[in-house]
């Protein structure tokens, strides 16, 4: 796997990462680290680099933990709705199955019916 080397400058300091992403994803994601930061020093003037970054650390924790509530539940529904369209199928099968039989008695009451006549 091909590292790249990419060069960030989040919050007034630069950084130099090995990623295995694009170097464009990386920035974006350094981008928007970076403005989160500076939102919240900008309202609390008194944040530390090291409090912005615990905060935006935390904020993200609870949206990835968040998300991944949703893709989980997402995943049970799926899932279920799977579990509903196997028993359907099933179902159609088993009445196409009887419909089959009751044609088959039909004709073997008409065919009577048709002796009797």
């Amino acid at each position: 796997m091909a590292f790249n080397k990419i060069k960030l400058n989040i919050a007034g300091t630069s950084y130099v990462i090995n990623s295995a992403d694009s170097e464009e994803h990386v920035l974006e994601l350094a981008a928007t680290l970076d403005n989160d930061m500076k939102q919240i020093m900008e309202k609390s003037p008194s944040a530390s680099v090291t409090a912005a970054a615990v905060i935006c650390a935390l904020t993200y924790l609870d949206k990835l933990d968040k998300s991944d509530s949703s893709a989980d539940n997402m995943r049970k529904q799926v899932r279920q709705y799977l579990e509903d369209a196997n028993s359907a199928r099933m179902e159609a099968e088993k009445v196409k199955m009887e419909l089959e039989k009751l044609k088959i008695d039909i004709q073997y009451l008409k065919n009577q019916r048709g002796h009797n006549d």
